[in-house]
């Protein structure tokens, strides 16, 4: 099973969509980073600013390969929400001096899921509401609409380089307004008016 994560996916509201590449960057985390069940999230000591990032997640169903982007919609059918926790001081300093930044984006437990939904629940996936909060309080939120990348568009690209399986997991960008996490905080997350997470930070 592969975690499949999008980077810069994502504009303001109503701003204008400029791609800065012309394919969706994106990059792995191991099946070790899933945290399932809403089980609380330890925070790390290796990091002082472990934040937050809220996305919309889908999941795989079937087998595939070269998808063109017209039948990507036919390799997924449910959708949820995830969160991809980052070491953010980890991340600044692998990219100040030039070194992967896997360790802080795939350590253990940075990716919590909850459960999915069918996709046709929905009208359209590419105009879906989403919101985190923080202890009651909403930190974070998004519309599917402001994808740079769509979500077709993204299983196009990654499908010419990886082999899709069942069960693979594709974390697909967060909004602004990301930020950090303490032990005791309390995150609760929405698709539309669906609670989908519901955890503590130990």
């Amino acid at each position: 099973m592969k975690i499949f994560c999008v980077a810069m996916n994502y504009v303001e509201p109503n701003a204008e969509k400029k791609r800065l590449t012309s394919e969706p960057v994106f990059f792995l985390k191991p099946d070790t980073a899933l945290l399932l069940k809403n089980r609380p999230f330890f925070l790390p000591d290796f990091s002082n600013n472990l934040q937050y990032e809220l996305e919309v997640v889908v999941r795989i169903g079937k087998i595939g390969k070269c998808i063109q982007q017209k039948y990507a919609n036919t390799y997924y059918q449910e959708i949820g929400l995830g969160i991809d926790f980052t070491a953010k001081d980890l991340l600044e300093h692998c990219r100040k001096n030039g070194l992967p930044w896997e360790i802080s984006k795939g350590f253990d437990s940075s990716a919590p899921i909850g459960d999915f939904l069918p996709k046709n629940k929905f009208q359209n996936i590419q105009n879906l509401n989403f919101r985190l909060l923080k202890n009651g309080q909403e930190v974070q939120k998004g519309n599917t609409s402001d994808m740079i990348f769509s979500i077709d568009e993204i299983i196009e690209t990654v499908s010419k380089y990886y082999t899709l399986k069942i069960g693979d997991l594709f974390f697909t960008g967060t909004p602004l307004s990301v930020g950090q996490v303490q032990i005791g905080d309390h995150l609760e997350a929405f698709l539309e008016d669906e609670k989908m997470l519901d955890f503590f930070v130990r």
